[in-house]
């Protein structure tokens, strides 16, 4: 067996008969806020790594076992996700690892077929022309950001996705920061003015990130 066959029979164990009362209640909704932290705390696991596979200590090796430990508690939501599907007939690990494989080699044809390309700007390009043609029913480049984004990452997926459709964007600040050492700097005196005067600095991106995904829609249905 499988390590990851074991991984699924220990999963239908603990919610089967006779398992854990506390994960055979569990449902799909139930599991988000569990899911949203073991995001965020492989982030963290990846982030203190540093930009070199190395840990705040420039000196000190990569703590592997730490994201061993991190990858695997996200995993283990995508497992549990899975059991509870195929408790109810609906599908299983297999069917989501099978999609993913479809996915992955639809979306490269330049590595699965026979298209070629000159780098990863056209095989960007290439992605997202095949998943527009995938997602056929939306209608605008913004359709499909999920909206439970906190607000940084929010803003920087819409802006991206207007600028890949070639629409306008607010002009940039003249005195914008070179590098994200001075973008932290920039963007940490914001919070801390806005707080300092009692302004909710995420739900302000938040309400501004809106905004401009209105003008954004609206600029679509002009052009088109």
């Amino acid at each position: 067996m499988s390590a990851v066959d074991e991984l699924v029979a220990t999963m239908a164990r603990l919610r089967g008969p006779g398992g854990c009362p506390w994960d055979a209640q569990q449902t799909h909704r139930s599991l988000v806020t569990h899911l949203l932290e073991e995001a965020h705390e492989l982030v963290e696991a990846i982030e203190a790594e540093g930009p070199d596979g190395q840990g705040a200590d420039p000196h000190a090796p990569a703590d592997d076992a730490h994201l061993v430990e991190e990858l695997g508690d996200v995993l283990l939501q995508v497992v549990f996700h899975a059991e509870i599907a195929r408790a109810e007939g609906r599908f299983d690990l297999d069917d989501v690892a099978r999609r993913l494989t479809e996915k992955l080699r639809s979306r490269h044809p330049h590595v699965f077929g026979d298209v070629e390309v000159s780098g990863a700007d056209e095989v960007v390009a290439n992605w997202d022309a095949l998943k527009r043609a995938e997602k056929a029913e939306r209608t605008s480049a913004l359709d499909g950001i999920p909206a439970s984004l906190p607000a940084l990452a929010l803003a920087a997926k819409t802006m991206s996705r207007a600028r890949r459709a070639g629409l306008a964007l607010p002009a940039e600040p003249e005195a914008a920061a070179t590098d994200e050492a001075a973008l932290g700097r920039e963007l940490l005196a914001l919070v801390r003015g806005a707080d300092a005067r009692g302004l909710d600095a995420e739900r302000a991106l938040r309400a501004a990130t809106r905004a401009l995904a209105d003008d954004l829609r609206a600029q679509e249905r002009t052009a088109g």
